[in-house]
């Protein structure tokens, strides 16, 4: 049959893979060599094409032929040096991490290739009105529309940050060596820029030497924020308006937000001491910083874009009054400034006076396109991208972090050990050359920053055009709201006049929208819609937070705060008591109007934290904080406590202030984690939403939402992936019975993990497999957890002891990966082990057991009782069984029997214990029929091979990684002291 024109471009498009795959390993063979000497590379070509020769062996089925060359393989490994297999792990990491890099640019090359995306919100919307929607409830839908991702700290990233931007560096550079219009000079000099970024990875060290701590994964998640979300929201935002209006008439509406984010970095606790009430505090206070100086750039780009001087009265007359405003208080300023070499004592009050911050150069990438997105940033123009790392300003007394010694000359914030301008040090009398100094500052040049002279003069002023007035006036603001923030992340005093500070979103959005308004009415639509409208959708969706910061807390740590606090107050031991006193006892409290919590108690230092905690909630507010989720949640008063202890933190710090708290109370959501705790879910929230001061509370103060939560990485440790996959969907048809049956709208936060075995998958096919009339508009989940098989095996004397022979469990402890501990309690058993460690481990030996253990049996023991048609019958009909089977079937196609066996012949010792491989080796065998895909699979599942007969099969499968964890036959012949890599 004559090829098609797909089938000669898909040709065209796989070869300038493989052109890639071939010129990132000549380069890397090159650095190696360069590196390491040809001895090395003779010894990595060696092992290269001795594994090779296996696995295409036993795909051929030359079994005995494989196995001899396997035997070859494993002596050759086991006699290297230890240096030699560290670096042959390392080469054969960077090597695989390479042509991640070429398949990664590949999927790119081939979407900028297909001429519709069938998954374009433009086709999405004319297949809604092609079936029947009206235009009206189209848009209506749309515009109510509330989808939140919340960034999780959760460590499924082993990579460096570093080493993830020489990544994103290397993949600019296969970008534009496809320009057409390269000259044989660029080329050359493009190919000596991958060598360098080549070279500095193999000189980069791959794993983190010091443990990072909660704030630091903060900040590497406002990074996040900066290189791809804030980039990409605006254009994302722009597709919908433009389909929207293409379809129904009419564009989305500027503050309108279908899409939001929140954090859990600095937030989540639940097991992890390292995040305190002063964490949490700073973490939120830096996400503020992180907003303010991001949108202090984007006014530079959008004030010199407005250059134009036609406007609306209105905004004539707001320029016009700032400018009034501004010259006052410069005159005002320079009548009652004192002389600073009077004072006698170091100025620890910083009164910031007002100013017009009209731009003085020429900002970055100001002379780019406003359509974020379609175009690099200015840093990345050229052949090395340069990636911008914007790092706040830190405590150094909290954290052990160094405070940036450079500032700018406005910025009230001195580095340690340097006096401000016009302050004596400690009282002394000041030397000659300190007077001139300051003599010079007090001068009208001295006092006039190099920035200031760049400014228009008063007598220019007049000629300014209104929106770059209004907008400096806006920039002042902001940069006295981030000085603001500097100085209370340094804990600092600062005079403190609301005015003169943005505080909510709605306050910066008030100029932004009449300025967006006046070039509307005067017939400059074009210009509004452009980074006007970007700026006005970003305030609109990122706030003055970026990301809202949720609270997570395991209910047993409320349990001892409260039995601490009826213990001294002579009224028993809240955690003994039944759930129907505690409701009571809890509802008869939320409905006082005092503290329970005597002012002055002494509690045990982990109770203290988790009151500290409730006190800074109730500092910062819903303004600045999300949720606060209940990790462990099985009992209505597991709400209740923490309805009780955060109403009762808000009482006290209102008394403290001398008036309200800011924002709002926290919503307050169970998170239902285990199995039994899902199965019991929907009594839990009919038993909460039955009390009347509740109900009553969530219709007030959450607009009658209520949000739960439903945990997939534990459930799927519990249980396993095919039966948490069920629980949860029962679970969350529950819920949303119970919120109907009370007249409450519910919103479900999926804890979905990164990996199959943790809830993992393509987003979009999470959202198809939810149970109908579970999502109703609105949505929240984070990105990154059968039952009778399951409880068999984990129950298995013989199974702990195996898993921590057999996998890297206890080495992966010591990668310096994340803040938290890798178990929640110090204590032997899978309970206590976090759901991550426990995917990486299996991962490691190529096993993936938590994504498919019991899902083999469970098929087979259906078909067994006839139920062929039906399970037919749900993978065409039904998404959720379709979606989960074919993401299971993609993890076992990556398992590697044979690895985990070799794993097995390596480190485990007692034949009983191999045992227990073989076992779970059979299980991935029989799961392995699904591989056929779809109904094929369900018409095969019954034939099982043997052992060895799967081990054939699965060594013809391609490596692959669930997790970003390294392995492979060096890492398993050479021991498990030394994990590689990624």
């Amino acid at each position: 049959m004559p090829e098609t024109t797909d089938d000669i471009a898909e040709g065209i498009s796989f070869q300038a893979f493989e052109d890639d795959c071939r010129l990132l390993g000549s380069l890397l063979h090159d650095v190696l060599l360069l590196e390491l000497g040809p001895h090395f590379i003779h010894l990595f070509e060696r092992i290269r094409i001795l594994a090779q020769s296996v696995a295409t062996m036993r795909g051929a089925g030359m079994e005995d032929t494989g196995a001899a060359v396997e035997r070859q393989l494993e002596a050759e490994l086991a006699a290297m040096s230890l240096e030699d297999s560290l670096s042959i792990a390392r080469a054969f990491s960077h090597y695989l991490n390479l042509t991640g890099i070429a398949e990664r640019y590949h999927r790119v090359r081939k979407s900028r290739s297909e001429v519709h995306l069938s998954k374009s919100c433009d086709d999405i919307f004319d297949k809604l009105i092609q079936g029947g929607v009206p235009p009206e409830e189209l848009y209506d839908t749309v515009c109510k529309q509330g989808v939140e991702i919340v960034l999780t700290a959760h460590p499924t990233q082993i990579n460096r940050r570093t080493l993830q931007y020489k990544h994103l560096r290397i993949a600019h550079l296969l970008e534009f060596n496809e320009r057409p219009d390269l000259s044989h000079e660029d080329r050359e000099m493009l190919i000596e820029d991958l060598v360098r970024e080549i070279t500095a990875l193999w000189q980069t060290d791959e794993l983190r030497r010091h443990k990072p701590t909660p704030v630091d994964e903060a900040r590497a998640g406002l990074h996040i924020v900066e290189q791809s979300l804030w980039k990409a929201i605006p254009r994302y935002l722009r597709r919908v308006s433009n389909a929207l209006k293409k379809h129904t008439g009419k564009p989305l509406p500027l503050t309108c937000t279908p899409i939001k984010f929140g954090s859990w970095m600095g937030g989540d606790r639940d097991g992890n001491p390292n995040v305190t009430a002063k964490v949490t505090r700073d973490v939120s206070l830096m996400s503020r910083w992180m907003a303010i100086d991001l949108y202090i750039r984007q006014l530079d780009n959008l004030s010199f874009e407005l250059s134009t001087k036609k406007c609306s009265e209105k905004l004539a007359s707001v320029a016009n009054e700032i400018l009034l405003k501004v010259d006052s208080s410069e005159s005002a300023s320079e009548e009652t400034k004192a002389s600073p070499w009077t004072q006698t004592g170091p100025q620890n009050i910083v009164k910031l006076q007002p100013s017009l911050a009209l731009a003085a150069q020429l900002p970055s990438g100001a002379d780019l396109p406003s359509l974020t997105g379609l175009v690099p940033d200015a840093e990345c123009i050229g052949s090395e991208a340069q990636i911008r790392i914007v790092k706040p300003p830190w405590n150094p007394k909290r954290q052990g972090i160094q405070i940036p010694t450079e500032k700018s000359d406005d910025s009230p914030v001195q580095s340690p050990g340097r006096t401000r301008p016009g302050s004596s040090h400690m009282g002394r009398t000041p030397s000659a050359g300190q007077l001139r100094k300051m003599l010079f500052t007090e001068s009208k040049i001295g006092r006039s920053s190099f920035r200031k002279l760049l400014e228009p003069s008063l007598s220019d002023r007049p000629g300014i055009t209104p929106y770059r007035i209004v907008l400096g006036n806006v920039k002042e603001k902001m940069m006295k709201t981030r000085r603001r923030l500097e100085l209370l992340l340094e804990d600092l005093p600062c005079d403190y006049d609301p005015a003169e500070y943005y505080e909510t979103p709605d306050q910066l959005l008030e100029p932004l929208t009449l300025c967006y308004e006046s070039l509307q009415s005067c017939g400059s639509s074009i210009l509004a819609d452009g980074r006007l409208a970007d700026l006005i959708r970003r305030v609109a969706t990122f706030g003055m937070v970026l990301m809202k910061l949720d609270v997570r807390q395991e209910s047993g740590r409320h349990a001892e705060a409260l039995d601490a606090v009826t213990s001294y107050l002579d009224l028993g031991i809240y955690s003994e008591w039944d759930e129907e006193k505690k409701l009571d006892f809890l509802t008869r409290e939320l409905k006082g109007k005092r503290p329970l919590v005597p002012p002055y108690i002494e509690v045990a230092a982990d109770v203290q934290e988790v009151l500290d905690t409730f006190r800074v909630a109730a500092e910062l507010g819903s303004d600045s904080l999300g949720a606060y989720v209940i990790s462990m949640a099985s009992n209505a008063s597991d709400v209740l406590a923490v309805e009780l202890l955060q109403k009762d933190a808000r009482l006290t710090v209102s008394g403290d202030l001398g008036r309200p708290c800011p924002g709002g109370t926290l919503r307050v959501v169970p998170l239902f984690e285990t199995v039994k705790d899902l199965r019991e879910a929907g009594s839990a929230i009919r038993n909460l939403l039955a009390i009347d001061w509740y109900r009553e509370h969530v219709i007030k103060n959450h607009n009658g939402h209520q949000e739960v939560m439903v945990g997939y990485s534990d459930s799927g440790k519990d249980a396993g992936r095919f039966t948490a996959a069920w629980e949860l969907y029962k679970a969350q048809e529950d819920v949303v019975a119970a919120c109907n049956e009370f007249g409450i709208k519910v919103t479900l936060f999926h804890g979905r993990g990164g990996s199959i075995g943790r809830g993992g998958g393509p987003t979009y096919l999470a959202i198809q497999s939810q149970p109908p009339g579970s999502v109703m508009g609105t949505l929240r989940s984070t990105e990154q957890g059968e039952m009778v098989q399951a409880n068999t095996v984990y129950e298995d004397p013989s199974f702990i002891t195996y898993f921590q022979e057999a996998t890297p469990q206890a080495e992966l402890g010591y990668l310096n990966i994340g803040s938290r501990p890798a178990k929640r309690k110090a204590t032997p058993g899978i309970n206590n082990l976090r759901a991550i460690p426990w995917v990486f481990a299996w991962t490691q030996t190529r096993l993936v057991l938590p994504a498919w253990l019991g899902v083999g049996k469970g098929l087979q023991d259906a078909l067994d009782k006839g139920h062929t048609e039906e399970l037919r019958a749900m993978y065409d009909e039904w998404p959720f069984f379709q979606s989960t089977l074919d993401l299971i079937e993609m993890v076992v196609a990556k398992a590697d029997a044979p690895m985990a066996k070799h794993y097995d012949d390596v480190l485990v010792s007692s034949p009983e214990r191999r045992a227990v491989g073989e076992e779970l080796r059979r299980e991935l065998a029989r799961s392995g029929e699904m591989r056929a895909g779809g109904q094929r699979a369900l018409q095969a599942i019954g034939e099982q091979p043997e052992p060895e007969e799967a081990d054939r099969e699965q060594a013809a499968v391609p490596q692959s990684h669930e997790h970003a964890a390294g392995g492979g036959a060096a890492t398993a012949a050479t021991g498990r002291r030394q994990p590689e890599a990624p």
